[in-house]
């Protein structure tokens, strides 16, 4: 079998985990909630307050690790998830997969959520999910170009590899499928100054991996970037 169709076979075995390893509150979960939990799900503020200032533990976990402001970040619950932060919440908490709520808001495309969680104190460089990856790395996965303009924005690390040993720019071409927003995700992050000369696991450069998908419009913006 040769090295490239390992790594194809990869690409479709690996593209989907990121976003479905980050687990949503269920129906059922939400149904039993109480406290914060039930507060930060519904986006009751003045609940939220009234049992912060009882003493009720702002960061209490549920089955899977999830915070209160994780619940919230989930739900989109933009002004519960503020108010949590705002009263002592760990912005930089990490739920039982390893994802703050930067990731959670980045997986989702929740632009919304993603500049309300940088607001509170939520770091755009934390090392998140199973594949010890950042939040720029899963939306690059993705083609969340926006998120992407915001976490670059935000200073978020643009070279960090993951144990895939894969960097955003890597993840925006081989788990992408060479479309307009995956497209302007690398744009963006070369625009940003990503390093081009970072290669995969295989010594692949991302100008080598883009040729090999066909992706000509990649190939174009890297090599008037200068990648080789």
């Amino acid at each position: 079998m040769s090295l490239w169709f390992r790594l194809f076979v990869l690409a479709l075995v690996v593209a989907p985990l990121p976003a479905i390893a980050q687990i949503a509150p269920s129906a059922g979960e939400i149904a039993a909630y109480r406290g914060l939990h039930a507060a930060a799900a519904s986006g009751n503020t003045a609940e939220i307050e009234k049992l912060v200032k009882a003493g009720s533990p702002i960061d209490a976990r549920d089955g899977h690790q999830r915070t209160p402001l994780h619940v919230a970040a989930h739900l989109k619950r933009n002004e519960a998830a503020a108010l949590l932060m705002k009263l002592g919440a760990d912005a930089n908490a990490l739920d039982a997969q390893k994802y703050d709520i930067v990731t959670i808001a980045a997986v989702a495309d929740d632009v919304a959520m993603l500049k309300v969680a940088l607001a509170g104190g939520c770091r755009s460089g934390n090392m998140t999910s199973p594949y010890d990856g950042t939040a720029l790395i899963a939306a690059a996965h993705l083609g969340h170009d926006e998120v992407v303009r915001v976490l670059i924005a935000a200073k978020a690390p643009l070279d960090h590899v993951n144990n895939l040993h894969w960097t955003a720019l890597i993840e925006s071409i081989v788990l992408g499928n060479g479309g307009k927003r995956h497209i302007a995700t690398l744009d963006a992050l070369v625009k940003a100054g990503a390093n081009l000369a970072l290669a995969d696991s295989s010594g692949s450069t991302p100008l080598t991996l883009a040729k090999r998908r066909g992706y000509a419009e990649m190939v174009a913006i890297l090599e008037k970037a200068g990648a080789k």
